[in-house]
């Protein structure tokens, strides 16, 4: 039986800042990729859709997962907003003219889809709370539209009801996390096939 997987190369769940300088002080650690695909392989994973990273860790594992039996797809580097969540991992923008220079240079960079960060991630001191609350509707809007245009798909790291429910509405491909969602998030998504 095939599976398929959600995740991150670069990050290993259990301490972040050390997962990232594994592969961000002398590039990919190719060695440990090597073990997370076998790892992956012999559980029976044949396609894995990595979260990116800026170091290229998801994309040296795109290159080498056939020759474990798995296809791999990848944003390359997650875009975020610069002065919000996911700066940590991915790849800052200040403005949507910068933003769609960045998905050009993904596209000629051999991206599989866009990822966009738009909101912030559980409070987990505060149930039921964000570290900070989604993207304007309008903002959501754009930067799907910008995607599209250039040909991708778009995968949006999204919490919380009304951003969900804006990036759904606005035709968003997939969202990721999805915490704190209501009937009428789930019923856009639902209705928008995400």
């Amino acid at each position: 039986m095939a599976a398929d997987c959600h995740m991150h190369m670069i990050l290993d769940g259990y301490e972040w800042r050390s997962a990232i300088r594994r592969h961000s002080e002398a590039g990919p650690d190719v060695p440990w990729i090597r073990d997370i695909l076998k790892l992956y392989q012999s559980l029976g994973y044949t396609y894995l859709r990595d979260g990116g990273d800026r170091w290229g860790a998801g994309a040296k594992a795109r290159d080498m997962a056939p020759e474990y039996g798995i296809r791999y797809r990848t944003p390359l580097a997650p875009i975020c907003r610069t002065g919000h969540y996911g700066a940590f991992i991915g790849e800052k923008y200040e403005n949507l003219r910068h933003f769609a220079q960045i998905v050009r240079q993904h596209r000629e960079d051999g991206a599989d889809f866009i990822k966009i960060m738009i909101s912030g991630l559980m409070d987990f001191d505060r149930c039921g709370v964000l570290t900070e609350p989604g993207f304007p509707a309008e903002d959501i809007r754009e930067l799907i539209h910008i995607a599209h245009e250039e040909g991708f798909s778009v995968m949006a790291h999204c919490n919380g009801a009304r951003t969900a429910e804006a990036a759904a509405q606005y035709g968003i491909d997939s969202i990721d996390h999805g915490a704190y969602l209501d009937s009428d998030a789930l019923a856009a998504m639902k209705e928008a096939g995400c």
